[in-house]
């Protein structure tokens, strides 16, 4: 039995119903490592179609993380958006400087993947991460975590063996420079967490809005409970012991959600160069991929490999072998 017939089979003990998930952040431009979480969780929910189930296939966009730091192919300038969201900052233009007229940074990133995508045969329910805290969809799950802050510090604690700051909150408000960086938590009256920033101003948040999000392995266990979501691979540096897969099992609990079936996946590897790394520049990009092999060769080499093995990429004159098989 295939790798996704089995998933699908171990699912139906859950229900007839179905949502299969997968997450990206769009940070920079992506690469055919990124496609084995996607087409892992897609031929997942072809199989479940397959065993007669109702099926859902949405790719979540953490269009909500913010610009971390300035990559190679961004200018000087975005030191200013460093900390901000990236829906709520500038697409870089052809020079790197941000583009007012080009979309959100989000965007930007995330339309050539899109296509690649299609070109392979996936047209998943997209859902924009930003889009889903400015409908107030996370209020209740935040006010919650809010609520049982020391219980959840001490489920991270436990589980990650890493300790968590006194000071340390289940919200990060926007300052008034839009930024998640240097602001601190004062107080919190539902539905508005009081903060003090960097520079000195205080404000408060609404969590029903986008004006702050949840930190990440609280986001993750709450989004699971707020899509009803079953299954959701995910790469092995979060699927590791102690990392915020099994954090977020128990916190996803905690909110009033049913954790997914826990798949972990094992990366893609370029032949002879290691795992692929956006930030290294150890990379091959979906459509220079699809330039190489037509789409169902590259659907064939995630396929035949079972989740818990790496997959070499070889761009060499294997891909004949591969064409053959």
């Amino acid at each position: 039995m295939h790798w996704a017939d089995h998933t699908a089979q171990t699912l139906q003990q859950r229900g007839d119903s179905q949502v299969i998930a997968s997450g990206i952040t769009p940070s920079g431009e992506f690469h055919v490592g990124h496609l084995r979480e996607i087409l892992t969780a897609e031929m997942i929910h072809r199989a479940c179609l397959d065993a007669g189930m109702d099926s859902r296939y949405i790719f979540i966009v953490d269009s909500m993380d913010p610009l971390r730091r300035i990559y190679d192919f961004l200018a000087p300038n975005y030191e200013q958006y460093i900390g901000c969201p990236l829906a709520y900052i500038p697409a870089p233009g052809p020079d790197g400087e941000p583009d007012p007229d080009g979309g959100s940074y989000a965007e930007h990133f995330l339309g050539p993947f899109l296509e690649a995508l299609r070109e392979i045969g996936v047209e998943p329910e997209v859902v924009m991460n930003h889009e889903t805290y400015e409908s107030g969809a996370f209020a209740d799950k935040t006010h919650s975590a809010i609520g049982q802050r020391g219980e959840i510090s001490e489920v991270i604690e436990e589980v990650s063996g890493r300790e968590v700051p006194e000071d340390w909150f289940p919200y990060n408000p926007l300052g008034s420079d839009g930024s998640l960086d240097g602001v601190r938590v004062t107080g919190y009256e539902h539905p508005h967490v009081h903060w003090v920033d960097r520079h000195g101003v205080e404000g408060a948040s609404d969590i029903r809005t986008g004006q702050g999000k949840l930190p990440w392995r609280i986001d993750w266990a709450s989004r699971w409970g707020i899509h009803g979501i079953t299954c959701e691979p995910a790469g092995k540096d979060h699927g590791a012991a102690g990392g915020s897969y099994d954090t977020g099992i128990p916190i996803c609990e905690m909110l009033g959600g049913q954790p997914p079936h826990k798949m972990v996946y094992e990366w893609i590897q370029l032949k002879g160069m290691g795992p692929m790394s956006s930030s290294a520049g150890v990379t091959v990009g979906p459509l220079d991929a699809l330039g190489l092999v037509p789409p169902e060769i590259m659907r064939y080499v995630i396929a035949r490999s079972k989740v818990g093995r790496h997959i070499d990429f070889d761009t060499g004159t294997a891909l004949f072998q591969t064409a053959d098989e």
